[in-house]
């Protein structure tokens, strides 16, 4: 079958929405590092709609910062790839023409670094994940002993790390005599644009203390507050996308209709006009950071670790399990009163939402998938508000819960004896304190207490938080996710 390209868009099927641009003069505007699913399905897609309704120069150029996969996905396509949004009424699909190349950093750090400082480049996005920061997730600072920090220090003209290359490109810019791109995170970390100017004028001041000083005058780092599901792309999608189109497409993404992004207006260079195709442009993107972070990501975590271990392979057949269903309302009970509401949002009708966002039996998104990478994500996701909670003399059992299943999770052996593939930067050193503790609840959870970088100092020393999880995590070894669950009804 033939290949979508620029070449065969033509030939796409009338129902098939593509680039209403002018795409052969579209010129770069910004480098985005990471150029993953998430982001050709929320970024990209608010700046196809931006450039649709005022052309201006916003091509992206993405930066792979490990594997070519992605390049040569998307080379042969002339850097295009299709949009499917599996609503509940059907599929819709669209071509996304934002994307103008894909650089791949290990083969050429300098030609990255280069694009970063080349004048016409505006803003410099990044969704790299939590891991990817080189940072400790439990304070927000740089690890300046991380071996990409430690090896970025060494060779600031080849830098590995995605802190390592901003700073490179600011401080080509500076040498230049430019004035900075805008370093616009995308991640989910909590302030994220202010951990990242931190990390970056911490990696600026341990190469020039004048470096960091005008990044801290001139630089820009707006957080932002971004959602929408997007499952990991199967084959299965991709011939599914093929008999629609007609074409071949090897880089396909899928996603739900929903979409938001919260986004403070504070850019060093211009920007796309995304406040006119549904971009939240405010001072203040906290109140929705945080109630995203607790109330969908806190839920996804813990209802990914509990439906796997029941045996679920997506959200949504472990959401439309009723007693999965009811936990999470009580989870929610639980984490709601620790939020407060953006302005104009009622934080019950937000739950209804999610559940039904959950439910969409159209998106398969995997549980495992969301189950990666916990010892970086529980902090921030549910750990905050268990703090709270302990605070306030709240009940935590819905929250204790998603941490024992996590617990469960991480020893790498489910209900039926099956091993998981456990994706974690800590994953060798869970194994082996499973391995050394097998099935003892409390032993093994007084182990992984012991992992500051996840539950800190305080946490370990919380009686009523540990005996909960020690009890949640001996009733999953014992009965099982769903009966653990039932008994909390």
């Amino acid at each position: 079958m033939t290949r979508l390209s620029a070449a065969t868009l033509a030939s796409l099927p009338a129902s098939v929405r593509r680039p209403a641009y002018d795409r052969a003069g579209l010129k770069p505007g910004i480098v985005h590092l990471g150029l993953g699913a998430f982001t050709r399905a929320h970024m990209c897609e608010f700046t196809d709609d931006a450039l649709e309704r005022e052309f201006g120069a916003w091509g992206i150029v993405g930066a792979s910062l490990q594997r070519p996969d992605q390049r040569d996905r998307l080379k042969p396509q002339d850097g295009l790839y299709t949009f499917l949004k599996r609503a509940p009424a059907g599929p819709e699909l669209r071509v996304i023409g934002a994307v103008l190349d894909v650089l791949v950093a290990p083969e050429s750090p300098q030609a990255l670094v280069a694009r970063l400082a080349a004048p016409e480049t505006k803003i410099v996005s990044l969704t790299v994940t939590e891991k990817g920061y080189c940072h400790d997730p439990a304070t927000g600072r740089l690890r300046a002993d991380h071996p990409d920090i430690v090896h970025d220090l060494a060779n600031p003209a080849a830098p590995r790390s995605a802190v390592g290359l901003i700073v490179a490109g600011l401080a080509a810019r500076k040498a230049a005599g430019l004035g900075p791109f805008t370093a616009l995170c995308c991640d989910n970390l909590p302030s994220n644009g202010h951990v990242l100017a931190g990390l970056v004028r911490d990696f600026a001041a341990l190469r020039d203390d004048k470096l960091a000083a005008w990044i801290e005058a001139n630089g820009a780092f707006p957080s932002t507050m971004v959602d929408r599901i997007v499952p990991a792309t199967t084959d299965a999608d991709i011939a599914e996308v093929a008999g629609l189109l007609g074409l071949d497409d090897a880089a396909p993404v899928i996603g739900e209709p929903f979409r938001q992004w919260a986004v403070e207006d504070v850019f060093a260079a211009g920007r796309p006009r995304w406040h006119e195709v549904g971009a939240q442009m405010v001072s203040e993107v906290a109140p929705f950071e945080f109630m995203k972070l607790r109330m969908l990501n806190g839920a996804h975590s813990s209802l990914a670790y509990l439906g796997y271990l029941a045996g679920h392979e997506t959200v949504a057949a472990a959401s439309g399990d009723p007693v999965f269903a009811r936990f999470l309302q009580g989870l929610w009970s639980e984490i709601i009163p620790a939020v407060p509401a953006p302005q104009g949002v009622d934080l019950k009708t937000y739950a209804g939402d999610l559940l039904a966002r959950f439910q969409n039996p159209a998106i398969r998104h995997r549980t495992w998938q969301i189950a990666m990478d916990g010892s970086q994500k529980l902090p921030q996701r549910l750990l905050g508000t268990i703090r709270e909670r302990l605070k306030a003399g709240a009940p935590i059992d819905h929250l204790a819960l998603g941490v024992a299943a996590w617990m469960g999770y991480v020893t790498g052996t489910d209900e039926k004896g099956q091993p998981i593939d456990v994706r974690d930067p800590l994953a060798a050193e869970f194994a082996l304190r499973a391995k050394a503790l097998g099935r003892d609840a409390v032993a093994l959870s007084t182990a992984l207490f012991g992992i500051g970088a996840i539950f800190g100092d305080d946490l370990p020393r919380e009686e009523r938080f540990t005996r909960a999880v020690a009890a949640h995590l001996d009733s999953l070894f014992q009965k099982g996710a769903k009966a653990t669950a039932a008994a909390l009804d």
